[in-house]
């Protein structure tokens, strides 16, 4: 079956390089024939002359022409066929690359939340790249080879019955050998999938940018290279013992095969010294049986190789395989334009793969078009779940989210999420140019210069990328040449400028000022209540100065919506504030953060208690 999905891509990846592969594996095969028969006749025919005394020189000569041009054609058909197997397996590899992109891209993000799908996806990625095009390339021998070795067979059947059996006999062991070390070296490598990642992991703590500063400030750099030395140490002594167990176990068939194979040879010498067969013949069968055994031992080669191949695919389709459970129905339903009545969740529950307890636990809220609603929590109370739970990333557990009435559910989650616009808190930076990076937001879109500037002033950036070198063609990052770093708050004003480019009913805010100044900040919130005046506003955030400009606060705590507050100026907010942190003992150092000096907010008392309850 893992080898019919394997030709199956294969075929699909390119037909016409299928095609011609085993048209010229045919031919290859074939060919060796030729060489063989024609030294047959020139030894016979020599061997005559000598005998009579008459030498045909034109016969002799036509004969050694003859061997020319089949080594020459041979040579041909080798170097085409080269070629074309080399074309086609760059096509798979890039046609299997394409498929594990497709996948990871549809995959539940909920899958990454699983160590072991991590471990499937760390197996199907080294297996994606090469895998199937060594089975292409095993294949394409596999196919020559019994050509081959089938014509060879034909040949000795013609001199013996038993040696064809000799043959067999000689290379069955060591087929045998290999196709059990195949299995053991699959279920080790499955076995420490874990330990590989753990290894890669040091190696990217060692070379990765992100990790750079910490390395060198608290000197981690020799720690976590003993621990990558210590890892591949020992895969490294697992993999070798392997390897000499498989030695061991080849020298004893080979040993074996090596007293067939001689003692067939003397077979054919023995027939030769009783007349029962030319000298020419005799040359010809010791040739078309040492290139037999040859042949077989490629093939059967082959075969275990194949069998190993489709062993270790199994890492591949096991990760293609995996199913979806954030699907679409059937029947999708159509996403309200324009949205009357708002979004609504009720009595949501989620728990991530593997955690004991709820991330989001019997949360309802609702937002109304044209509002503003301020998320706030502790951290860890649920709230960028919840922000997932309606991008639809996540299915709720129980309960059900609706847009008008519409859940989500009903919807095609991929038209769902075109109608929202998202900034998370951990957002992307692509080493992309600045252009890129912002119509990224909405890549359905026509391009359009002015709709792209217009999102870039919203977030505040449209000065600093004009006057870059290149303005918005700059390539943003150090990844590439002549890219343009950018600070953190700047970078958080692209991935603004992207999610404001989608025009999108529904806007979703985690954090979005965490890395701007107080100034920015405030005239980000100010433009940005005119872009949101008639969309569904949901902002996640700690500061204070933040969720006061809010039309409603949302208080999270340990996973549920506990209430509501209504923002009705900085005094009362003040008061309200002051109640709650005297009741959660941590009065001084947030009246000094908070009131006194107007800095960030962090936990949900301190958010809630900035607006009266309903």
């Amino acid at each position: 079956m893992m080898l019919g999905r394997a030709v199956s891509m294969v075929w699909r990846s390119s037909r016409r390089l299928a095609v011609a592969g085993v048209c010229l594996s045919t031919l290859e095969g074939v060919l060796p024939l030729v060489p063989l028969y024609l030294v047959k006749l020139l030894i016979d025919a020599l061997d005559m002359s000598l005998g009579t005394g008459y030498v045909q020189f034109d016969g002799i000569l036509l004969l050694v022409v003859m061997m020319g041009l089949a080594t020459l054609l041979t040579a041909t058909v080798k170097s085409v066929s080269s070629v074309v197997e080399q074309a086609q397996s760059m096509v798979v590899t890039d046609h299997m690359q394409d498929v594990l992109h497709r996948r990871s891209v549809e995959v539940d993000l909920a899958y990454y939340e699983d160590p072991r799908f991590h471990d499937s996806l760390h197996r199907a990625q080294e297996e994606a790249p090469y895998r199937p095009t060594a089975i292409v390339r095993d294949l394409v021998t596999t196919f020559r080879n019994s050509v081959s070795f089938l014509a060879m067979v034909g040949l000795l059947l013609s001199f013996h019955w038993s040696v064809s059996l000799v043959l067999a006999a000689a290379a069955l062991p060591g087929l045998l050998v290999k196709l059990r070390f195949s299995r053991i070296k699959w279920r080790w490598r499955r076995d420490r999938t874990e330990t590989e990642r753990r290894s890669w992991y040091m190696h990217w703590l060692l070379t990765s940018v992100q990790h750079a500063k910490e390395l060198r400030l608290f000197g981690l750099g020799d720690r976590f290279r003993a621990r990558y030395r210590e890892l591949r140490t020992l895969l490294r002594e697992e993999s070798m013992s392997i390897a000499r167990r498989r030695a061991r176990a080849e020298m004893a068939t080979e040993s074996l095969a090596t007293v067939l194979v001689y003692g067939s040879l003397a077979f054919i010498a023995w027939r030769t010294f009783l007349g029962l067969i030319t000298i020419g013949s005799m040359v010809m069968y010791f040739q078309a049986f040492r290139q037999g055994m040859g042949y077989l031992r490629g093939l059967l080669g082959n075969l275990a190789d194949l069998y190993e191949g489709t062993l270790f695919l199994q890492n591949l389709f096991e990760f293609l395989d995996l199913r979806s459970e954030v699907a679409t129905p059937e029947h999708p339903l159509a996403f309200p334009d324009p949205v009357i009545e708002g979004l609504f969740l009720e009595k949501v529950s989620f728990t991530y793969p593997g955690a004991d307890s709820p991330a989001v636990r019997d949360a309802s809220l609702s937002v109304r078009p044209g509002e503003m609603v301020a998320l706030v929590g502790e951290n860890g109370s649920g709230k960028t779940t919840l922000v997932k739970l309606v991008c639809r990333l996540y299915d709720p557990d129980s309960g059900v989210i609706r847009v008008d009435g519409v859940p989500l559910t009903g919807m095609d989650p991929r038209r769902l999420r075109s109608s929202i616009s998202v900034l998370f808190q951990d957002y992307a930076r692509y080493q992309l140019t600045a252009a890129e990076n912002i119509s990224m937001g909405d890549i359905g879109r026509r391009s359009e210069g002015d709709g792209m500037i217009r999102a870039a002033r919203e977030a505040g950036i449209h000065e600093l990328i004009s006057g870059m070198p290149r303005g918005y063609d700059t390539v943003l990052g150090r990844w590439f040449p002549d890219g343009r770093e950018l600070s953190e708050g700047e970078w958080q004003k692209i991935a603004l400028a992207r999610a404001f480019y989608r025009k999108a009913r529904i806007v979703l805010l985690d954090e979005p000022t965490s890395s701007l100044d107080p100034r920015s900040e405030e005239e980000l919130f100010r433009r940005f209540r005119e872009i949101a005046r008639d969309r569904i506003s949901l902002v996640v955030s700690h500061r204070f100065s933040t969720v006061r400009m809010a039309d409603r606060i949302a208080v999270m705590r340990g996973g549920a919506h506990r209430r509501d507050r209504i923002p009705r100026g900085v005094d009362e907010g003040r008061r309200h504030l002051q109640r709650d942190v005297q009741h959660t003992g941590r009065r001084i150092r947030l009246i000094r953060s908070i009131l006194g000096r107007g800095r960030s907010l962090h936990g949900p008392d301190a958010v809630s208690a900035g607006a009266p309850g309903l």
